[in-house]
């Protein structure tokens, strides 16, 4: 076995590779060709001493020890990600940095930030869309939407409120399956699932819709795509491809133009809630404390069940 640290360029494709499962992933995550991923971790694999990787017909996956060496080294990567964030943060500090879940900033924050920027007479505003969740050290200056149990890891949070979901398709797709309108036709047609990959209880399910409306499946519900961003999800039912479990939050523009058209009156809430937290010092500035009760207070009517449905 060779002595000192592998390669960084093969940990980076390991690191790569054992978080998205397969070689052209890691490929596209790095921006490189999947060639380049394979021949990196042959280097690692030649640098150990013994394989990483075990084949299984076409699938490559990694063996029980290689997926004890991936967590470590993912530890360390996470720990120069948030290192890299700590840097920027400090160059950044005149910025108000608001850190979210993608679709919550797209399909909800998004639309009416402006409306905050210009009472607050157009402060400069650093918006960073990941799941990723912010290293609490390191919120200083500035906020992280998010949903759920990840709100308990950051010193300060509060509520915005609870989602609900209901079954949503495009004008034409409904055109074309009528029957997408009752529940047991909604079984038979093409359904558009968002997984979150945040655990089995996170995002909302069709077998839990068709166990609310009293529907028993025989099998699995017939999934035309599974997304893991809400948005790809409703884009997806726009474009015509399918019935989507839509969220009142991030549909209500979609629903309100016609380009979504709900299908039923029912609506399921989400098993947790969207929260916006804080660290110790965020707050030291009086735009990030305006910013906190903006949020809040655009949040009420939803969070209160004022927001009726369009």
């Amino acid at each position: 076995m060779s002595k000192g640290l592998p390669p960084l360029r093969a940990l980076q494709a390991f690191d790569a590779f054992g978080r998205t499962s397969t070689v052209h992933g890691a490929a596209r995550s790095l921006g490189v060709t999947p060639g380049a991923i394979s021949q990196q971790l042959r280097l690692l694999e030649e640098h150990v001493g013994f394989p990483l990787l075990i084949r299984e017909g076409r699938r490559i996956g990694l063996t029980p020890a290689a997926r004890i060496y991936h967590e470590m080294i993912a530890q360390g990567f996470d720990r120069l990600t948030r290192a890299s964030d700590f840097i920027l943060a400090q160059r950044m500090s005149e910025d108000l940095v608001i850190s979210g879940l993608p679709t919550l900033l797209q399909k909800w924050l998004h639309p009416i930030i402006h409306r905050f920027q210009a009472a607050a007479q157009d402060p400069s505003i650093r918006i960073v869309a990941t799941h990723r969740e912010t290293d609490p050290q390191l919120m200083d200056h500035g906020f992280r939407l998010t949903y759920g149990n990840a709100a308990a890891r950051y010193p300060h949070s509060r509520l915005l409120f609870r989602d609900t979901c209901f079954p949503a398709c495009s004008p034409e797709f409904l055109q074309a399956h009528p029957e997408a309108a009752t529940d047991s036709g909604l079984m038979n047609v093409p359904l558009i699932e968002v997984d979150w990959g945040m655990g089995e209880t996170a995002s909302p399910t069709w077998t839990e819709w068709f166990a609310r409306r009293g529907q028993r499946l025989s099998g699995q519900p017939k999934m035309a795509t599974i997304y893991s961003l809400s948005s790809f999800g409703l884009e997806a039912a726009i474009a015509g491809q399918g019935v989507v479990l839509a969220q009142a939050a991030f549909a209500e523009a979609d629903v309100e133009s016609g380009r979504l058209i709900r299908l039923s009156d029912d609506a399921m809430p989400l098993n947790e809630s969207y929260f916006i937290c804080w660290g110790a010092a965020s707050l030291a500035r009086d735009v990030a404390r305006e910013f906190l009760n903006w949020t809040i207070a655009q949040s009420r009517p939803r969070r209160e069940g004022t927001v009726k449905p369009k």
